[in-house]
């Protein structure tokens, strides 16, 4: 760098500024100044600033060791993979046994449903390649109509679709007891019952009520390392969250292979009807970084007693892929004693420097 002057410094220097206040007067000789200011500015070389402060050096050294011995942790994150996903604007040819009521609405570019109770209706997408591990299913749904009485249900299972049934996950807009709430349902594959609601009196926080002519982004969360779904309901049209909450299990979910809406196990009162829309259904699942394949490296020909050398093969050795499990790489260790040894002789090598 220069200063004004024109006089080079090495950029291997330290820059060091004070500012004072002073009467009126000119300052000259290096001094820059004016009426009631002073401003001073020298230069110290690196070296010399890492004798007086070698912690400052030492907190560098350390952040970068740690900074670096993150990046393969980072580097083993896994990625989405989406496994199933329509937005509506063609025909998702999703199976219904009510095509006059559950049906592709090609002017809305969304599927229409009217679920009523105790007849079995339904309507579900096409088969998913879905064996285990953690998944997101989402979609938007704009609810008409909830006669009291009636359920909108659209849920993640095996090919049974009974809501009594697991392994079974599924997300309700009920209309009943506690009036227009929200329920996370879950069968686990042992066929344990487990369920929350987003009335106070189930999950001890304020109720929440979802309102007919509104927009909601629902996402349901499986994660499969702690057994823990959540349920989470968003306004779509001001991003609002309206609820949610999680339910803890013991059970692993595993070979779901429908997304599905409709009444299956529903066994309440006829005439009643859950009608609306539904968009934007997207199931994904995280799939664990790949690992690379190990290989042995060529071996050189030996010579035995024959009269011609005898090569080693090389074997490919390929490591088993599990999908649930993030691997971590094997450098980490290594990396670690590396990074404490630089730091152990940055530290050594400052103390020679102080002590002289």
């Amino acid at each position: 760098m220069r200063d004004r002057a024109g006089s080079i410094f090495l950029k291997t220097t330290v820059q060091h500024n004070y500012h004072t206040l002073h009467g009126c007067s000119h300052v000259t000789g290096g001094i820059s100044g004016a009426c009631g200011y002073m401003s001073i500015t020298w230069y110290e070389s690196w070296e010399s600033y890492s004798m007086k402060h070698p912690q400052f050096f030492f907190i560098i050294t350390l952040t970068a060791a740690l900074i670096f011995l993150m990046c393969p942790i980072l580097a083993d994150t896994g990625t989405q993979k989406v496994l199933y996903e329509t937005t509506f604007a063609t025909n998702p040819q999703w199976t219904t046994n009510n095509p006059s009521s559950d049906y592709w609405d090609q002017s809305k570019e969304m599927y229409h449903f009217s679920i009523e109770p105790s007849t079995g209706n339904y309507a579900y997408a096409p088969e998913i390649n879905y064996g285990r591990g953690s998944f997101t299913l989402e979609y938007d749904v704009t609810l008409v109509k909830v006669d009291e009485g009636a359920t909108f249900r659209l849920g993640f299972s095996g090919k049974n679709m009974d809501r009594n049934k697991g392994p079974n996950i599924v997300t309700e807009f009920t209309n009943a007891k506690y009036g227009q709430i929200m329920w996370l349902h879950i069968i686990t594959p042992s066929s344990k019952l487990e369920e929350i609601n987003s009335d106070t009196s189930s999950y001890q926080g304020p109720t929440a009520k979802y309102a007919l002519n509104s927009t909601y982004h629902v996402k349901v969360d499986y994660n499969d390392e702690n057994n823990v779904v959540t349920m989470t309901v968003t306004d779509k049209t001001t991003g609002t969250q309206l609820w949610s909450y999680y339910i803890s299990t013991q059970d692993t979910f595993k070979d779901m292979n429908r997304i599905y809406i409709g009444s299956v196990g529903d066994y309440g009162p006829t005439s009643m009807y859950a009608t609306g829309w539904i968009d934007n259904v997207r199931l994904t699942t995280t799939v664990a970084a790949t690992p690379t394949a190990a290989t042995t490296q060529p071996t050189t020909p030996q010579p035995t007693f024959t009269k011609h050398p005898v090569t080693s093969a090389t074997k490919t050795v390929v490591l088993t892929h599990i999908p649930t499990t993030t691997q971590k790489s094997p450098a980490s260790g290594m990396l670690a004693i590396t990074a404490l040894g630089i730091i152990g002789i940055c530290s050594l090598v400052m103390s020679m420097k102080k002590k002289r």
